[in-house]
């Protein structure tokens, strides 16, 4: 087998969901055996469905997608399905197999070993929903490795995952002989083993493919932008200039009609020479997330809490007491139990914190369990907005849904339909609309694209209210001004 052979080929690949919602036209490009590539595109350009149509559980409207004969492929996902929250660690893994696979545990032992997800119980019996958000990525992550596959694609691979995961994770596939496929908005991950990205563009909705590491494909991408809107400058002021004289000629009549006839047609081939600018990503308008009004006084309490350590849950004393304009950073490695102690105080049963009475909590969950993916846009926005006894207006409603990328057909879409990245900005979009008194954030970085995060921390950090915030992307919370920060593990 050789290294260079060609092993996926999309051929003309059209791709639409129902009527009227194209994603790919007619895409082309190629992955070579043992190449690492990334995928890049905006938020709901069609990323996963790509993923979807390389594994097959999609199919092509028009063209082909071509996989060498033999070759295996596995997926590991951005998130674990709902229905499988509910399995145990073995019936996950036997789920990721066609057939039963016989004496499964010691490769369950081997691939939990391999994402660093190791400890002094056997796990085969636990059930997936008592893991934290950050074993679950890893979890993921085995679950396709478990296959041995010869093209591995991983959706979002850093999500939930801590500092040491993450350089776990990087070294695998920096040390990785196979071929990987990465979706990602993580651009330091993404440059340590990057060779090649393709980027789908949600305008043309078409591939472009780029040799060398991530930062290498963003400076090509600029120089081109930059090249190409300098040469339609151009063309435009040679356009004008024909089209002046075609006018000038023209009100003089006689012969001289054939002349600004001729000039009209010289500056309609120039415009034919335009060319369409790869248009950048757009990214969310500046925002704030407004405070709940005649707040005072201390906001919350926390007296103690729970956590794990060494698999055990303990008890643990604080004291910690956040007022208006006051932000706590909660750290801890992944399975410590941020993320339940974030849930407990959201829902208020915690029982050594105490939110005072009246204090409305915006509550953003890395798995966005708190949306109803069963409702639309529409009603999920409208339910924050009237939640806080105001109004429906929806001009302002529709308004804040316009700055957070939600326009057109997306407000009438369910949010269960929506990709990751797009109920992300649906939570934000409910931030704003919710005006809460005490803000709740478990990895409000994750899914987002990269582009849109300097704005939200810049929003964060204007916010009037308490904050407690979990993340694990240092680069996002130096941006955020921190007055307090509780490390679980200490």
């Amino acid at each position: 087998m050789s290294k260079n052979e060609t092993i996926v080929r999309f051929e003309k690949v059209s791709f639409e969901y129902g009527v009227n919602k194209p994603i790919l036209d007619e895409v082309d490009f190629s992955i070579r055996r043992g190449a690492k590539i990334t995928l890049m595109g905006q938020n709901g350009a069609g990323k996963s469905t790509i993923f979807g149509l390389i594994t097959g559980t999609l199919e092509p409207e028009n063209g082909t997608v071509n996989i060498v004969n033999g070759v295996t492929i596995a997926i590991g996902r951005q998130v674990i399905p709902r229905e499988d929250l509910g399995l145990t660690v073995r019936e996950f893994f036997q789920k990721c197999f066609p057939k039963k696979v016989y004496d499964i545990d010691p490769k369950i032992d081997d691939v939990l070993e391999v994402v660093h997800l190791v400890g002094h119980e056997k796990v085969h019996d636990r059930v997936i929903k008592t893991f934290s958000g950050g074993q679950q990525a890893r979890l993921l992550l085995a679950s396709a490795l478990i296959q041995n596959p010869d093209v591995l694609l991983l959706d979002e691979p850093t999500n939930n995952l801590d500092k040491a995961g993450i350089a776990h994770l990087t070294q695998f596939l920096i040390d990785y002989q196979k071929t990987v496929l990465v979706i990602s908005h993580d651009a330091e991950f993404l440059n340590a083993f990057t060779e090649g990205v393709l980027y789908l563009d949600i305008y043309t909705r078409k591939i472009e493919s780029y040799t060398g590491n991530y930062h290498n494909v963003v400076k090509d991408i600029a120089a081109r932008i930059e090249k190409e809107n300098m040469k339609n400058a151009q063309l435009s002021k040679e356009i004008q200039a024909k089209k002046d004289q075609a006018n000038k000629f023209a009100m003089k009549g006689g012969n001289l009609r054939a002349v600004a006839k001729r000039m009209r047609t010289l500056a309609a081939e120039l415009e034919e020479e335009q060319v369409d600018v790869r248009k950048e990503d757009k990214v969310i308008r500046p925002f704030t997330i407004p405070m709940q009004e005649d707040v005072m006084g201390e906001l919350i309490n926390i007296s103690s809490f729970t956590m794990m350590k060494n698999h055990k849950v303990v008890s643990r004393t604080a004291n910690i007491s956040l007022k208006k304009n006051t932000r706590l950073l909660l750290r801890g490695p992944n399975g410590i139990g941020k993320s339940t102690l974030l849930e407990t105080l959201a829902s208020g049963k915690s029982a050594g914190a105490k939110i005072k009475e009246g204090i409305r909590v915006g509550y953003y969950r890395q798995d966005f369990s708190t949306l109803n993916f069963e409702d639309t846009v529409y009603q999920s926005l409208a339910e924050a907005l009237t939640s806080t006894g105001h109004k429906l207006d929806e001009q302002f409603m529709r308004s804040v849904a316009a700055g957070f990328l939600i326009t057109g057909e997306m407000i009438y879409t369910k949010v269960g339909s929506l990709s990751e990245g797009q109920k992300g900005l649906v939570a934000f979009a409910r931030l704003v609309l919710q005006r809460p008194g005490l803000l709740i954030l478990d990895e409000p970085t994750n899914h987002i694209n990269f582009r849109h995060l300097p704005i939200i921390a810049k929003a964060l950090d204007q916010y009037q209210g308490a904050m407690i915030l979990v993340s694990h992307v240092p680069e996002f919370v130096a941006q955020i001004r921190i007055d307090e920060t509780f490390d679980l593990d200490k």
